[in-house]
């Protein structure tokens, strides 16, 4: 019984903190953070298209943020081509100051590209 009730806890817990982390990140809302901290940008993607977001080149001041990790998630029914999903990109806080993180959205190409959009996300590291 007590294997039960903490598996149920466990599962309560970790739907409660995966709610919160697929949003996508509002751009027009600056995120504060403290130095040394991680924190996540979450942005809608369909890499099954080819489609994809990589780091602007030249736009991450890493004295203030670092990359850490990208994840995508699908959202929609697993293998399904077109279906979409989410990236959930992992930066941490390294120097106090404004710094921005820009994500540029890539075609499938074996060629280098422009990015058909951008995202500009502002931090503020305290």
């Amino acid at each position: 019984m007590k294997n039960i009730f903490a598996l149920l806890l466990l599962a309560v817990l970790l739907t409660a903190c995966a709610s919160k982390s697929m949003e996508p990140t509002d751009p027009a809302k600056a995120i504060d953070v403290g130095a040394s901290e991680e924190f996540r940008i979450v942005i809608e993607s369909n890499p099954t298209t080819g489609y994809h977001w990589e780091i602007v080149e030249d736009t991450l001041d890493e004295s203030r943020v670092e990359y850490v990790s990208r994840e995508y998630v699908s959202t929609s029914q697993p293998g399904l081509t077109g279906g979409g999903g989410i990236d959930i990109w992992t930066f941490k806080a390294v120097g106090p100051g404004a710094a921005r993180i820009v994500l540029g959205y890539y075609p499938p190409s074996n060629t280098p590209a422009d990015s058909e959009q951008t995202q500009t996300f502002n931090v503020n590291v305290k």
